[in-house]
């Protein structure tokens, strides 16, 4: 393999119109931490970039939701997704976003660089209009009726309720998400980038030169390579995004995937102006860690605009990993069916770790997987709580009981055959885990570090330190071993053999933990740098040249008293979780009828029988004024108002409490009918009903246009 003096390691630019869940970290985020921290513990030249993709449909989308800007939208979420990352140990060199002036220079740059070498084609083609915003609209723009599952509320690239791709053709009534307007066709001009022209090239440089490339990967772009490649867009009508930097281009934006993946670049200049280094010489080491919703994007279409271009780094490889599920169902952003990373943080403080490593163990590296609450507790109780933490404890908990809180010597003349077998497994280990982490097999290398604590714990096990200090004591004191018959035939003359076994056992336990906080960093950082707390030493020890190194810590030095570095999870914490999970689902689902029920027309108010003068005249209807307001105890829908009609002041129970803060009709004037004869809700004589009139599920009350004096008949 070819010899690299540097690495460039990107994730993929997350869409800043919502928050991070535990998808988006088990898909790309955390594999490429791992690497970066790996790389790094190597002392080799590395550089880690992200930002956020700012531009796209889905942040005017949101913006229009939220009644804001797109602007508004994407400095909130970059925040918050900047925030959320830290928190979790993602250790970006530098978290851009594509809204910066850098980006936007560069990436104009880029497309004028290519327009100038001729190698976009100008095409004029139909798009959908929205005749009353005068707009084109994006596939997204347009909402239907989908025509496989009868959901209408389909957009026009994908039924999000049956998952089918579509376009807007397939939809039964399209209309205008902007306006709910039918759309028209109308003829637009963009610029294409002809993948064609790039097809055999791109056959060579992935089917030939990269079959070590994951099969999920080298699949889907054969796949895509044999269909034949086709003209794709460069551009788009917006008036949100990227400018094309051309005098007949107003109102055209950079199709965002040509934009987005630019902003490695943009982020790299933003880094260092030593940028140039990592992107335009050979002997740079250019991964891609992303979804596999992104492998077309970041394998074919970016390869070809680098090659086109022609003076960037190529992509070495692209790990790029399958879809993370949630309790046996789908991720699902709409439904709020997600766990959170912004939620996480609050509902498990200081336990980002156990996070990093549950997400690391069910990686869907080759396949989908699934994330459970209960699988979350049973992998911190029995592998981190029980296993990891448990033998970094107990050789912690024993040194200081029985070696006085210094690391004991290892008695060269005492060491058996089991201690030089383990000491042995120092380098088996780092062997293992390097070669795993250097070919992307992340779950594989972390299942190395915890059987490596595991080992520990049995060979703890095995020399039992604690046995011996009782044979030493009973010894000492003149009394019987028969309690440990391995040594029931031991003598005073034994102790000094039974000391140095005592020495050698936790000698070697701690040496493993050292190493454990070396080999566990890449994967659980925060709880590397509490074990190098514990043992008084610096970050430097966690460089990789020193893992698998019997000599870590030095004999005679005094360490730190010992921490727990996990804490179990309990059932009642998992069952929050889940409850938490239906009542998000329940609410989203609320909410979304709620919003198709707001866009279907208003149903009509049935007419009522007709009526005499005399039937109406039978009311009697006064102007009252809401004196006091207040909820009525466990009636969620019921308020209590105290009103004043004149005469007298009545009490009215009114079905009103889901619509009023009490608090904001109190001075309210409203109609009453007086005449109505009292009856009791919840315990209460209502003396009369407040009229009301309904306006798509709201309420409003009825009364007159000017105040008037309270007990004012209405007729």
């Amino acid at each position: 393999m070819a010899k690299f003096n540097r690495y460039l390691i990107t994730a993929a630019l997350p869409y800043a119109n919502g928050p991070v869940h535990i998808g988006h970290l088990a898909g790309c985020y955390l594999p490429a931490d791992i690497y970066v921290r790996y790389l790094r513990a190597k002392k080799v030249d590395v550089k880690f970039v992200c930002g956020t993709d700012e531009h796209g449909v889905p942040i005017t989308i949101k913006a229009m939701k939220e009644g804001v800007t797109p602007q508004d939208i994407v400095d909130k979420y970059h925040k918050i997704i900047g925030d959320s990352f830290a928190a979790m140990g993602i250790s970006f060199d530098i978290f851009s976003r594509t809204s910066n002036a850098i980006h936007h220079k560069t990436s104009q740059d880029f497309f004028l660089k290519m327009y100038n070498d001729g190698l976009f084609e100008v095409k004029e083609s139909e798009q959908y209009f929205d005749p009353e915003k005068n707009v084109f609209l994006a596939d997204r723009y347009i909402i239907g009726t989908c025509p496989k599952c009868g959901n209408d509320r389909a957009y026009g690239d994908q039924c999000e309720r049956c998952g089918s791709s579509l376009s807007p053709d397939e939809l039964i009534n399209p209309h205008s998400a902007l306006s709910n307007a039918v759309p028209v066709k109308k003829k637009t001009k963009h610029w294409y980038m002809p993948l064609q022209n790039y097809e055999p090239w791109l056959k060579q440089w992935i089917l030939e030169e990269h079959k070590e490339w994951k099969n999920n990967v080298y699949g889907q772009c054969k796949s895509w390579l044999e269909q034949g490649l086709q003209s794709r867009a460069m551009t788009r009508d917006s008036n949100w995004g990227i400018q094309v930097p051309l005098p007949d281009a107003e109102g055209k934006v950079l199709y965002v995937w040509f934009d987005a993946p630019i902003g490695y670049i943009s982020a790299t200049k933003e880094l260092t102006d030593n940028w140039a280094d990592y992107w335009c010489k050979d002997d740079t080491k250019l991964v891609h860690f992303i979804g596999k919703d992104n492998i077309v994007f970041h394998c074919v279409i970016f390869p070809a605009m680098l090659k086109a271009h022609g003076d960037f780094v190529l992509p070495e490889n692209v790990p790029a990993n399958e879809f993370l599920n949630l309790e046996g169902d789908k991720v699902s952003t709409s439904r709020n069916w997600a766990v959170w990373v912004n939620d996480y943080i609050e509902d498990f403080p200081d336990q980002q770790d156990v996070l990093r490593y549950v997400l690391c163990s069910i990686a869907p590296e080759t396949k989908d997987s699934d994330f459970t609450w209960k699988d979350f507790q049973d992998r911190n109780n029995n592998e981190l709580v029980a296993v990891f933490g448990n033998f970094i404890n107990r050789a912690m908990v024993l040194m200081h009981k029985l070696c006085g809180g210094k690391v004991p010597p290892l008695h060269e003349a005492f060491i058996e055959e089991g201690d030089r077998d383990m000491l042995k497994e120092f380098g088996i280990a780092k062997e293992k885990i390097e070669n795993s982490l250097e070919n992307y097999r992340f779950r594989e290398a972390q299942a190395e570090v915890i059987e490596f604590a595991r080992k520990g714990n049995g060979y703890m096990q095995k020399t039992a330190p604690w046995i011996l200090a009782s044979v030493i004591e009973n010894l000492t004191n003149g009394k019987s071993n028969e309690k440990y018959p391995q040594y029931v035939h031991c003598t005073e003359q034994d102790i000094p053999y039974l000391k140095a076994r005592i020495d050698i056992s936790l000698h070697i336990s701690l040496q493993m933990t050292a190493n454990l906080a070396i080999f566990s960093h890449p994967f659980l950082p925060f709880t590397a740098r509490k074990i190098c707390h514990m043992l008084k030493v610096v970050d430097r020890m966690l460089e990789w040249e020193n893992a698998g190194s019997d000599k870590l810590v030095n004999v005679g030095y005094s360490l730190r008293p010992p921490e727990l570095l996990f804490k179990k999870i309990e059932d009642a914490q998992v069952k929050d979780q889940v409850e938490k999970l239906h009542a998000r689902l329940k609410a989203a689902t609320a909410a979304a009828a709620a919003a198709d029920a707001a866009l279907a027309p208003a149903a009509e108010t049935p007419a009522k029988p007709e009526i005499q003068y005399d039937d109406f005249a039978k009311l009697d209807l006064r102007v009252g004024t809401i004196l006091k307001a207040e909820k009525v105890e466990k009636a969620d829908k019921l308020l209590k108002l105290l009103v004043d009609i004149g005469t007298e002041q009545r009490t009215v129970v009114s079905g009103i409490a889901m619509h009023f803060n009490p608090d904001e009709i109190v001075g309210k004037q409203v109609t009453l009918v007086a005449n109505l004869a009292p009856r009791k809700m919840r315990g209460i004589e209502s003396q009369g009903m407040i009229l009301m009139a309904e306006d798509n599920g709201k309420l409003v009350f009825v009364n007159p246009n000017e105040a008037v004096k309270p007990g004012s008949g209405v007729s």
